[in-house]
């Protein structure tokens, strides 16, 4: 994936992100390697790492001299230099994990609660997070992401039905996890927290243009471009589980019929109640066509398939890549199949709401970071 930096002034946050993901995804290297490799200034990478040195984030390495002269430094992430909370709420449970820069899960907990309310999530995401800040493995936190169902801010569809969680509408949903945490705060929906999440720690290390299905409790997606999310004018593009796919169908808690999430989803199969192969043969058309349609659509490298639902039916879903139907994707010589799985599919929501967590304090919007970390220093 190439990691390309900017040097307009207000490209600094992004700077930021570029420098210490290339740091990570291929040091040790030296400030050269990294300016050539984002396409910044040799100046403007020191400066960067100058500061990323100064908050601990990076290590700076002197290799001994093998002859005359000294070598240069060579950089990499520090693992130890800060975690960050992960925390992902669906209608079945909620997750909360410590993650540290390298994206290892160091340590989680798990509450099996059905459709929390936001009072009780928060208070069980509160218990949760002041037992991870009690483990043994945890250090300095930077900050805590929550990943949760989409699609936001839709008056008809955000926070309906069995597919979302009820009772969330009108929430400051950032402003609970604050003060829950007493950390920085960042929300995702879950769509796009898992595909940052494939982008930093799976398969995103080798493409950059892939679209994450995300198969849950209801079905969705989101676009990963050169390395960023496709969110759309209000955030909520990709929602692949609300086209329509049977006319005059099931009725949807959005308000339409035969929405595609009604005969696909984790939902729809509970509902059915089949063994699980006799359903997977049953929908395989539905899974075609919403292949079809997202190739058509985003032209993506592949399609990434993960989520909350069982393991071995999503394996049984992605042996449906044979025979899919003729799209722009249909290609004799691909480098990946058309669908893949997700490196990670259980974590990979969690993984991407500890990123946004550490991205988000990394900007100049959220300055308190660097202050917090140099009074943590200090003491």
């Amino acid at each position: 994936m190439a990691l390309r930096g900017t040097n307009q002034e207000t490209g600094r946050p992004y700077n930021r992100r570029i420098v210490l993901e290339s740091i990570r995804l291929h040091g040790p290297m030296t400030r050269g390697d990294v300016a050539q490799r984002v396409g910044l200034t040799v100046q403007t990478v020191s400066t960067i790492v100058r500061e990323l040195e100064e908050q601990g984030l990076i290590l700076s390495v002197q290799k001994p001299p093998k002859g005359r002269g000294i070598p240069p430094s060579t950089l990499t992430i520090n693992p130890d230099g800060g975690l960050s909370v992960g925390i992902h709420v669906t209608p079945l449970g909620i997750e909360a994990a410590l993650v540290n820069l390298r994206g290892d899960v160091v340590d989680n907990v798990r509450r099996d609660v059905m459709n929390a309310t936001p009072q009780e999530a928060f208070s069980f995401i509160r218990d949760m997070v002041t037992q991870l800040m009690a483990s043994p493995r945890c250090g300095r936190l930077l900050g805590a992401g929550l990943a949760l169902p989409g699609p936001f801010d839709v008056e008809s569809m955000s926070f309906v039905g069995s597919t979302t969680m009820t009772g969330w509408k009108n929430i400051d949903i950032r402003q609970h996890l604050a003060d829950a945490t007493g950390l920085p705060a960042f929300i995702e929906n879950d769509m796009a927290a898992a595909a940052l999440g494939e982008q930093l720690y799976g398969l995103g290390q080798q493409v950059s243009n892939y679209y994450y299905l995300f198969f849950s409790v209801g079905l969705g997606g989101a676009m990963m471009h050169d390395g960023t999310v496709m969110g759309g004018a209000w955030g909520n593009a990709g929602e692949i589980g609300h086209i329509p796919a049977v006319p005059d169908g099931e009725p949807c808690p959005c308000g339409n019929r035969g929405c595609l999430e009604r005969y696909l989803s984790l939902d729809a199969f509970e509902r059915r109640g089949l063994p699980a192969d006799e359903w997977v043969s049953e929908v395989a058309p539905f899974f075609r066509n919403a292949i079809r349609t997202i190739e058509n659509l985003f032209d993506p490298e592949t399609i990434v398939l993960g989520g909350l639902a069982p393991q071995p039916l999503l394996h049984q879903l992605a042996t449906l890549v044979e025979g899919l139907d003729n799209s722009i994707s249909a290609r004799a010589h691909r480098a990946l199949p058309r669908v893949v799985m997700a490196s990670d599919c259980q974590h990979s929501a969690l993984r991407g709401a500890a990123a946004l967590a550490l991205f988000g304090v990394l900007s100049p919007r959220h300055g308190q970071m660097f202050e917090t970390l140099e009074k943590g220093n200090a003491e």
